[in-house]
């Protein structure tokens, strides 16, 4: 469901946290925690709410945050919105081989860094996706969780113009 920034502004609490809870990977806590901060302007105001209190958490709950999200390409059961996401870029129909690999890779990251491969996969290809995986891996661990909360900022940005309208 498609809700104005007016709506929003006018929720309380909970209502506000229902509408956006998907957000950040089912966390409504994070929505619950930017709705002090309303009226929100603009969809950039809004994000910025719930960046802000992502920045806020402590280190091991962003790590929560983070865990929480699947690994790409996974048969998992993952939010409605990361089915979609990765279903656009093509992560829903892999051959025997890729999925071997996507696989693979996914347990490499998990064993460097203990957290899930993240990414914006919107405006990526299979092709992409494998060679980011490639370089992240080289990464430090501090670099990675950095990584990895900047990817999930760039897919709730593009999950809030998804569902929030300016009017």
């Amino acid at each position: 469901m498609v809700f104005s920034l007016t709506q929003l502004n006018q929720m309380n609490q909970a209502e506000f946290g229902d509408a956006l809870g998907a957000i950040f990977e089912n966390t409504p806590s994070i929505a619950e925690a930017a709705w002090l901060a309303r009226p929100f302007a603009s969809i950039a105001e809004l994000h910025q709410s719930m960046v802000d209190v992502v920045h806020q958490m402590s280190p091991d709950a962003q790590l929560d945050l983070i865990r929480a999200h699947p690994d790409l390409g996974s048969k998992a059961k993952m939010a409605e919105a990361s089915v979609q996401e990765q279903s656009g870029a093509g992560l829903d129909r892999l051959s025997a081989e890729e999925f071997n690999q996507l696989q693979s890779l996914n347990q490499a990251y998990k064993d460097k860094f203990g957290f899930p491969f993240i990414l914006a996969v919107k405006n990526h290809t299979k092709a992409s996706i494998l060679a980011a995986f490639q370089t992240r891996l080289s990464h430090s661990l501090e670099a990675e969780q950095q990584q990895a909360l900047n990817q999930i900022f760039q897919i709730t940005q593009l999950r809030l113009s998804e569902q929030v309208s300016e009017l």
